[in-house]
């Protein structure tokens, strides 16, 4: 925890206390009521069913307000409880409920009551669930790539992957009601002769349940709360339930007229967003800009002090917490540390280029500081005119070792998005989503990232393996040839090129089929309703109905790729110290004997990425480039239908898939081993980096990253007894005005840890109970993760300033 920031107030200080105590449960009763609801409405629309199980489950869930708290609103049925989702997958569910408490990582625990309602439900969604239609969906050719692991994308199709922000500030202005009415004037207009306008009005109907349903939820809430007020001895206390019943009988229904009001009104939509949906990265948005107005008035007024305000602010940052999400294991160890994703992001630019900066800003910096948790998951938008008295705030909560916040750079963000079509006031009102992605609140579609991992590395050992996957054997594509008659390098650079053209197809095959199924199966209509211009189009989000609508794909394993290439090139061709068949079968030996390690030392002692190295850094940029051409020509499945864009671009947002697609990949060129994780995001391999940090900058920079709108994620790692120092402290600000204004680059986030707190934590984990780490593009626990997943953070490099 921070001095610099100071403590929690002894009431928030208690409640952080009470959830990092509580035992992760499984929750069953949203899969309860969902599948009651779905058995009693399967001849109903899609639309309307959906939005009867919201209602339903809105109605009968358990509610509860806790003695500490000023917001009320709850996931589940205990705090840090992970809700069942049944529509989206049950078949892990049922394979893995005696092995939840006995994970290597992200346990859960849950009773054998709870158990058996589980399986007397299971029967009803067999063949019946999105993963069911979703794996039955796939071409049978494309299927290969996703059982083979070379392509995965289980979170799109056993959880529902969100990644969106709706927009709050204009939620909490007009309230739901203008939603409800909007809604009603287009149902009443529609000429249903046209058979088009009978599915809008399932559309429109579906949205005044759900309206009326979240004003029903408030309600039981501020009921809830008058009763507690009623029996409520402390009068401070008592005053606080009665003006909580109070706000809570007017929004998130009616638009919010005061800070508490607006907080309240913020919680409880994006609580009913995550109810509704089994998505993750429903984020926040530019929090600062729209809460700024509601803060600095009743400041003015006198109805709230800094203090006062900044506690609020920690209570919404532990409810945020509260949320829970459970993943099957294998998709688990893609998400390590039961990320949620939850982003909010601070500063950046009005749409006249002018610093946004204000007081809002300051106090979400102060206030997550001193919560110290995972989430939100906090980004803040650099760009030239962001004051050196904020880049130090922000040192300052970096400092506090929670891998926040992650920042992101204006001024190739902005343009990137201009060149697409996005609108420029628009564009300049972009937020982070989830881990690094973007996009514009309350106007982009489902899913700003693709969430289908496409490694790399393994890829370049099936074109070496002339379209053959080395492992089953299995042929995947026309190859042309195989890497042991190679006779130039050029050869290794047409196979790639040809190899990854088809991969990429294959992954735009597999992301559309579950776009396709996700459009089938799980209209999310509350969310819908929160973004333009899906009234105005009588279309849902995975419809159309946004105004913008672009995904970027994700690629694991680019500095392995990277340092692949220049080994080959390098140590084969070039030197000729290894032959094209020694090396191939030095990497299918996995570097056993003497003579294939000697091989290795060979290919580690090549030029690495990461270190500014032309050499290395522009094969890769080449090799990048031929996969995002290739990614250009295809469109997602709602272009044409509305939005602007409906295409994809590339990203780097590898989260934890870098350590289990790793673990199915054989020895690559690069030296590295059988089963060892593989680079994440953009960053160098582990310890390849000697040059320190500015080296790192300058190689990510070369990457093409106005095609990667979809985020170059670069992690990096010092330790606390640097950033002690002022000077080191003042060297980081210059490091990051450096990478951006200088370089260009798009992100950068730090983990402040040393080696040894983490060795240490790895054997008594009872004295780093608060050990937080920067996972990928969000932060974890370091307790909850993995003993794979703890090793691969445990191997980056540390820098030096």
């Amino acid at each position: 925890m921070s001095s610099y920031f100071g403590d929690l107030t002894p009431r928030m200080k208690h409640f952080r206390e009470e959830l990092l105590n509580a035992k992760p449960q499984v929750c069953v009763e949203r899969a309860m009521i969902t599948t009651q609801t779905y058995k009693e409405n399967q001849d109903q629309p899609l639309a309307i069913k959906r939005a009867l199980m919201l209602k339903n489950i809105l109605e009968q869930m358990t509610i509860f307000i806790e003695p500490e708290t000023m917001i009320a609103g709850n996931q589940a049925s205990s705090n840090r409880s992970a809700p069942i989702f049944p529509e989206y997958a049950m078949k892990w569910v049922i394979d893995e409920l005696d092995e939840f408490e006995h994970r290597d990582g992200d346990v859960f625990y849950i009773t054998e009551e709870n158990k058996q309602k589980l399986r007397d439900i299971a029967p009803f969604w067999e063949h019946n669930t999105l993963l069911d239609r979703g794996l039955a969906a796939f071409p049978p050719h494309s299927k290969l790539y996703y059982d083979l692991g070379i392509i995965k994308s289980e979170g799109n199709i056993t959880s529902g992957d969100a990644h969106c922000a709706v927009d709050y500030g204009k939620m909490m202005q007009v309230g739901l009601k203008d939603y409800e009415r909007r809604a009603q004037e287009k149902l009443d207009a529609l000429d249903l002769t046209d058979y088009k306008n009978i599915q809008k009005s399932y559309f429109y109907r579906g949205i005044l349940i759900v309206v009326e349903a979240v004003k029903a939820f408030a309600q039981r809430y501020a009921q809830l709360a008058a009763q507690m007020a009623d029996k409520e001895e402390d009068a401070k206390r008592k005053a606080e339930l009665l003006e909580m019943s109070r706000i809570l009988t007017k929004v998130p229904y009616e638009p919010a007229e005061s800070f508490r009001e607006a907080v309240q009104s913020l919680w409880l939509v994006h609580l009913i967003l995550q109810i509704e949906s089994n998505g993750h990265s429903l984020s926040y948005g530019r929090m600062d800009q729209y809460l700024n107005p509601y803060y600095e008035a009743d400041l003015e007024a006198g109805k709230i002090i800094e203090e006062d305000a900044c506690e609020l602010m920690c209570n919404l940052w532990l409810k945020t917490y509260t949320i829970n999400k459970i993943r099957s294991w294998s998709h688990t160890q893609f998400s390590a540390g039961s990320p949620l994703y939850q982003n909010v992001t601070v500063a950046g630019q009005t749409p006249d280029g002018k610093d946004a900066t204000n007081q809002m800003s300051w106090l979400i910096l102060k206030s997550v500081a001193k919560c110290h948790l995972t989430q939100p998951n906090l980004t803040v938008r650099y760009h030239h005119g962001l004051t050196d008295a904020f880049m130090k705030e922000c040192v300052e909560v970096v400092r506090c070792g929670f891998g926040m916040p992650a920042f992101n750079d204006d001024e190739v963000i902005i343009p990137s998005f201009i060149e697409k079509g996005v609108k420029p006031e628009d564009a300049y009102n972009y937020s982070a989503i989830g881990c690094v992605e973007t996009a514009v609140p309350g106007k982009w579609g489902y899913r700003c990232t693709g969430m289908s991992f496409l490694n790399f590395p393994k890829a370049l050992l099936i074109a070496m393996n002339d379209g053959v996957e080395p492992t089953s054997g299995t042929k995947l594509c026309e190859g042309i040839g195989h890497f042991k008659d190679f006779t130039s390098f050029d050869q290794v650079l047409e196979c790639w090129d040809k190899v990854i053209r088809e991969m990429c197809r294959q992954c735009m095959i597999i992301d559309a089929t579950c776009d396709m199924v996700l459009e089938q199966d799980t209209a999310d209509i509350l969310c819908s309703a929160l973004t333009d211009d899906c009234i105005e189009r009588g279309l849902n989000m995975k419809e159309g109905g946004a105004v913008y609508d672009f995904i970027s794909d994700l690629q694991v394993g680019i500095a392995n790729l990277a340092d692949s290439l220049a080994a080959m090139k390098k140590v084969v061709f070039e030197d000729k110290k290894v032959t094209p068949e020694e090396l191939w079968d030095a990497l299918q030996s996995d570097f056993a004997g003497e003579k294939n390690e000697k091989i290795r030392k060979l290919l580690q002692e090549a030029p690495k990425y990461g270190n500014d190295d032309d050499y290395v850094d522009q094969l890769v940029v080449d090799a990048y480039n031929v996969y995002i051409d290739e990614m250009k020509k295809y469109h997602n499945t709602r272009y044409g239908r509305g939005p602007i864009g409906g295409v994809y671009y590339a990203g780097t947002s590898s989260i934890s898939a870098n350590v289990p697609q790793g673990a199915g990949t054989l020895a690559t060129p690069d030296g590295r081993k059988a089963g060892e994780p593989l680079a994440e995001g953009c960053s160098p391999s582990h310890a390849a980096d000697k040059n320190g940090p500015t080296a790192v900058f300058k190689s990510v920079s070369k990457l093409p990253t106005k095609e990667i709108t979809g985020g170059v994620l670069l992690n990096q790692k010092v330790t606390p007894q640097m950033l002690a120092k002022e000077e080191n402290r003042q060297k980081l600000i210059m490091l990051l005005r450096t990478f951006f204004n200088r370089l260009h680059g798009y992100h950068v986030q730090f983990n402040v840890v040393s080696k040894e707190t983490l060795l240490d934590a790895q054997k008594h984990p009872e004295n780093h109970r608060d050990l937080i780490v920067r996972v990928a593009g969000y932060s974890a626990f370091f307790n909850v993760l993995s003993k794979k997943t703890q090793d691969d953070i445990i191997e980056r490099t540390e820098q030096t300033l």
